[in-house]
């Protein structure tokens, strides 16, 4: 079986951290606090209040418990640690269960490790702006209010997550704020950590199991790096559960500083691991599929894969057939919701690699935060660059030091001490109070030098702070910013970089060797903590996969859009496994910044929970048609998306986007809760795409669906999907699509926009469609003239009642 690759990784994740040895650590740990306990310890009875009742501090059953707790606390630390070695500050006993305590780094590992311990989370400084994308997609004020809040937001959906597993004990995935009941509708088992007998579940995780058999027998998999478990030793599906799921309000905390508070799409679903991805090698498509095959059987409601294939397969040229697509049409036919990251082979065309029409193929947008930060020079001009970093002691200016001028001796070349990994190669008499100057070389796009370790350099080192200098880049390279808890600064423009090695040259005396004599060159760092808001938001992001889409390994196009939609997955904060190594710069991190489509697939994972809420009964087809006929074209300028694209030159521009780039458009929660209308389809619909698609062996369809080609729609083009697209337009052609009405009785008005390359018309102009009932209507599309190239337009039904209902046509004529 052919290997699988996240398809979150971008072109370059350049992503800094330093370890800050923080004294204090808010631990929680098993057992339910005051609200919450319902009885079932030995000689307790329950102290559970109701909802909107408070917890009466006088009864002797509230005492008697809280000591209980207290106690239990001080036995854990007093069985671990000897006594004198740490102070317990608070213990939490009533609306958490846990304590605050002052020990070392060392001793926070033990406790991690501990039976009974849930969590262990470095105390911080300050509090930051929000981690928004909830914000930014309306989620807390149009869409969670309709379902009773965030509390409720997703209650009792199951979305299974098939990636590189989860770690358990992060507050992303807590389920003591508000336990969770039985889900009988959900039949997955948990496994237990063989380490420490433990199970991978609480509630909130309502599954959790692994599938390594391939792996194992393909000699990949190595049980003390990959985990014979469900536990993440990769950070990547601790990443997309918490964007699809995890618990609002969480904290974002790193390197002593808080970056707001994250919150999934649907917080109160419920999550289902199965781990089928691991952190070395990726994943094999037996393992996957037997991952998905247990989801289905276990009865989830949505599956997010942020998963592509590496090449295609061996056995089939068709994109659509194969065992991965062929059991997510089986998936879809049980009423599983899939959602799927579309790639990151962008931005070329041509680079997706989720094809079928069953799928919700997701592309990635840049929401509207932006970090930036600057380095001023003494000659007064002002480098902007990126860094998640305080800034240097205001008003001050500090002498700057290039790392290759503060060697310790000649000898130490062969480490690249321009990267600055190894404090011990340089002198920290003369680092010591200043800024410390590093080179961004290939050992950073390789993932051998870290900007994590950049900063680990000039902390231990007493310097005042970094610059990282890019000096040359290669196409693509993409730079994101990290948290660092130093001041520190990547400056990622090469004429830029160019400006600050000019003035320290110019400002750094040497001798007739080259030794300097005097430092000269002084600089300061601004605060990169503050995001900027920008208007231009969203944009489809550089890497993100661009169609058209194909039907066979020979590239041949197909009559379908894709990708279908477009959702945030550009910078997204998230939960993160402490063991997880996907990301050097978040090596021991409970959260990490990342980006990639398999950030945007669980985004709309989680908003089709809560449209799965809302509409338990709609079909797969339904939900992707609702978020798909909804979604927006416009930026919040109120201008037409623009896409990142690279110019004659390499480097990044912006051009007006296409369908190719963002399928219908950017999602818009609130609105796909009440789209108007619906376009529905089958698993018979699916399969009459499949026999009427030219080139598709009817003997490969039978031997993957098990069904004969019964059935013929005329054209592929005639499923009936919130799309069209005819890929070889000859003269005129005529398609049908179906709409239900899911709303009250309304009349739309349908009109067409297109390129004036083709024409474009529908039929009939207007209808009226009662609650529930189902209408057809025509779509002809004429050749004009033959231009070589794609033309893109709409379908827009205007409803009386207010719904707007648009879908995309994209058509390339071939002869009048």
């Amino acid at each position: 079986m052919g290997a699988l690759e996240f398809a979150c990784r971008t072109i370059v994740l350049s992503a800094l951290l330093i370890i800050v040895k923080a004294e204090v650590y808010i631990v929680t740990i098993e057992g339910e606090p005051v609200i919450s306990y319902k009885g079932g310890v030995n000689g307790f009875e329950a102290t559970a209040v109701e909802s909107d009742e408070k917890i009466d501090p006088t009864s002797e059953l509230v005492t008697s418990y809280a000591e209980h707790l207290e106690k239990k606390h001080d036995m854990l630390l007093g069985m671990l640690f000897d006594r004198g070695t740490y102070q317990k500050l608070y213990s939490y006993r009533h609306l958490i269960n846990g304590f605050a305590v002052h020990i070392s780094p060392e001793q926070a590992e033990i406790l991690r490790r501990a039976p009974g311990v849930k969590s262990v989370e470095r105390d911080w400084k300050v509090k930051r702006l929000t981690t928004h994308t909830p914000q930014f997609l309306g989620l807390p004020t149009g869409v969670w209010p309709t379902g009773g809040g965030h509390a409720k937001a997703g209650e009792d959906i199951v979305i299974g997550f098939v990636d590189s597993g989860i770690y358990p004990h992060h507050p992303s995935f807590s389920s003591h704020t508000e336990p969770y009941g039985p889900l009988p509708k959900y039949r997955g088992k948990c496994e237990v950590d063989p380490d420490t007998k433990r199970s991978f579940c609480n509630g909130k995780i309502i599954g959790a199991q692994h599938f390594a058999k391939a792996a194992i027998a393909a000699g990949s998999f190595n049980p003390s790096v990959d985990f014979a478990s469900p536990l993440d030793g990769d950070g990547h599906g601790s990443h997309t559960a918490a964007i699809a799921a995890g618990n609002n309000g969480i904290p974002v905390r790193v390197r002593g500083h808080e970056f707001g508070k994250a919150s999934g799409m649907a917080p109160r679903a419920r999550i289902a691991v199965y781990k089928a991805l691991y952190r070395l090698f990726g994943g094999f498509v037996a393992d996957v599929v037997a991952a998905i095959d247990q989801a289905v059987y276990d009865g989830v409601d949505i599956l997010s894969l942020s998963v592509g294939p590496n090449s295609p397969p061996t056995s089939t040229r068709t994109t659509f057939l194969n065992p991965f697509d062929a059991t997510l049409l089986s998936a879809v036919k049980a009423g599983v919701f899939v959602a799927q990251a579309a790639g990151n082979g962008g931005p070329f065309p041509k680079t997706l690699v989720s094809y079928s029409p069953w799928i919700t193929s997701v592309a990635a947008a840049i929401d509207d935060r932006r970090y930036k930060n600057h380095l001023t020079l003494g000659n007064g001009k002002m480098l902007p660059g990126i860094g998640l970093s305080p800034s240097t002691q205001p008003n001050r200016t500090f002498t700057m030091v290039a790392a290759n001028d503060v060697l310790l001796d000649s000898s130490v070349m062969k480490y690249s001490p321009s990267d600055c990994q190894r404090p011990e190669v340089l002198n920290k008499n003369l680092v010591q109070g200043n800024i410390l100057l590093c080179g961004y070389s290939f050992n950073f796009v390789t993932g051998t030098s870290s900007i994590k370790k950049v900063s680990e350099t000039a902390k231990s080192l007493g310097a005042i702070g970094f610059v990282l200098a890019v000096e040359n880049v290669s196409p693509g390279t993409k730079f994101d910013p990290v948290p660092v808890g130093v001041p520190g600064i990547l400056i990622t423009d090469v004429s830029r970089s160019m400006d600050l090695i000019d003035y320290y040259n110019v400002s750094t005396t040497r001798d007739w060797t080259g030794r300097v004599k005097s430092f000269k060159a002084v600089g300061s760092i601004g605060d990169g903590l503050m995001p900027i808001l920008h208007k231009s938001a969203p944009q489809v992001a550089l890497f993100s996969a661009r169609g058209p889409n194909i039907k066979d390994f020979g590239f041949q196009d197909a009559d379908l859009l894709k990708p279908d939609i477009l959702a945030p997955g550009s910078l997204i904060w998230a939960a993160w496994s402490p063991n997880g190594t996907d990301e050097p710069n978040y090596v021991g991190e409970g959260f990490a910044l990342i980006s990639g489509t398999s950030m945007a697939a669980p985004h709309i994972a989680g908003i089709a929970a809560l449209v799965k809420q809302k509409h338990p009964h709609w079909s797969p087809a339904s939900i992707k048609s609702a978020l798909m006929t909804t979604s927006a074209k416009l930026d919040r300028a109120g201008r037409p998306l623009q896409a990142q694209q690279y110019s004659e030159t390499e480097a990044m521009k912006l051009v007006t986007a296409t369908p190719f780039d963002y399928g219908s458009g950017h999602v818009n929660p609130r609105a796909a809760l009440d789209p108007g209308l619906v376009f529905d389809a089958g698993y018979n619909d699916y399969l009459g795409f499949l026999c009427t698609t030219p080139g598709i062996d009817v003997h490969e369809i039978k031997n993957y669906t098990n069904s004969p080609c019964n059935f013929s729609m005329g054209h592929p083009s005639n499923l009936n999907s919130p799309s069209i697209t005819i890929a070889h337009l000859v003269r005129t052609q005529t398609i049908t699509r179906t709409v239900t009405n899911v709303a009250q009785e309304e009349t739309y008005v349908i009109t067409t926009r297109m390129d004036p390359s083709i024409a474009l018309a529908a039929s009939p102009p207007a209808m009226t469609i009662r609650p529930g009932a189902s209408r057809k209507f025509t779509v002809t599309l004429t050749v004009r003239s033959v231009t070589g190239t794609y033309s893109f337009g709409e379908i827009l039904m205007k409803g009386s009642r207010g719904h707007k209902v648009r879908i995309p046509v994209v058509a390339m004529g071939y002869q009048r």
